[in-house]
């Protein structure tokens, strides 16, 4: 099993800043597909950025495309999101997750992914 824990949401205002952090346990083998998800209140969870990270290959979702960086530190066991231009809509809740070994390529569906962190709120004020 994999354990998740994220930290580095807060509120910031918009144009802003900031950088998820996502630290990995338990079964950290290399080459797994992680990602970052995020959930509007009353909205099913929305996969935003993603990375297999045997090979650094990413994928992003059209509406944070240039504006959100995926990235991984494997001796770290850290994957991170960094969010730039951030806008009132990016309020949310935002998850990291991470697939099963085995899947070897990035992921943007929720259903894809196998162990979740409990999230960290992102508040962005106008």
């Amino acid at each position: 099993r994999v354990q998740l824990v994220e930290s580095g949401g807060g509120s910031v205002q918009a144009g802003g800043s900031l950088r998820l952090s996502c630290v990995a346990s338990g079964d950290t083998t290399s080459g797994r597909c992680m990602g970052w998800f995020r959930q509007f209140p009353g909205k099913e969870r929305e996969g935003i950025a993603s990375i297999y990270t045997g090979s650094g290959s990413t994928r992003y979702a059209d509406p944070v495309t240039g504006r959100f960086t995926i990235s991984h530190d494997s001796a770290k066991n850290t994957l991170y999101l960094q969010i730039d231009s951030l806008t009132p809509e990016d309020t949310a809740m935002y998850y990291c997750a991470a697939a099963d070994v085995g899947v070897r390529w990035p992921l943007l569906a929720w259903i894809e992914y196998d162990y979740w962190g409990q999230g960290t709120q992102v508040t962005v004020s106008s």
